[in-house]
């Protein structure tokens, strides 16, 4: 059963969600809350599996809020859902410690989907914003090859990530999870778990979403 909490502060909006949500048999409405600050104050107290987070909210946006609740409880899942699809606001919710990224354009089965997965740790990316993190790595690596292929290959590996961390990296980034990743590179679970550690220390982020976000900003992958 995945517990979530809505921050939402359009009225219908958040009660379509609660009735969406509420109607799949996996899924728990711990509370809603329509202001920024005051939803933060209600993830910390009732610690929820899942937060679904707007971003244009009262008092503090959902950017700040989910900063705020991932600082204090990092066990936390925060689904950013927003009607936003601009790179500043995608990649500062990555940044933000976010897990997962859905716009209000979905379907009632995308947003179940979204919050099942994120619930169980898997990083979610809407289609629609994964257009504009294609792009965006597109961009970056046209202006690497502008610079030469000897600097861009550096670049990419500034962070000291070996050939298999950078496979790792990829598959992360698309939402597998670690036993996914062994069997996708027939490896073991144990050697899964120690390539995310290590990827996670050479990047100097301390989640697999910052990771993601990383990866994305940097055109890692």
């Amino acid at each position: 059963m995945v517990r979530v909490l809505i921050v939402e502060d359009h009225d219908m909006a958040r009660m379509g969600l609660s009735v969406i949500l509420g109607n799949n048999p996996n899924i728990e409405i711990a509370d809603m809350s329509a202001d920024g600050q005051d939803g933060v104050n209600k993830a910390l107290e009732l610690e929820p599996d899942v937060v679904i987070m707007d971003i244009g909210l009262p008092t503090i946006d959902g950017i700040e809020a989910t900063r705020k609740i991932k600082t204090a409880n990092p066990k936390i899942k925060v689904l950013m859902y927003t009607s936003r699809e601009s790179e500043d606001d995608i990649f500062d919710s990555f940044q933000a410690g976010a897990d997962g990224y859905i716009t209000k354009g979905s379907t009632a089965e995308q947003t179940v989907s979204a919050v099942l997965a994120v619930g169980e740790g898997v990083a979610w990316l809407d289609p629609a914003i994964a257009k504009v993190v294609l792009t965006n790595i597109r961009r970056s690596s046209e202006t690497q090859s502008r610079r030469g292929e000897i600097n861009y290959a550096l670049g990419k590996n500034l962070y000291g990530l070996t050939e298999r961390e950078m496979e790792v990296l990829a598959l992360i980034v698309d939402g597998l999870t670690n036993p996914q990743i062994a069997d996708k590179l027939v490896i073991t679970l144990s050697t899964t778990k120690t390539h995310v550690h290590s990827i996670l220390q050479k990047l100097y982020v301390e989640s697999r979403s910052k990771a993601v976000a990383m990866a994305m900003k940097e055109g890692l992958v």
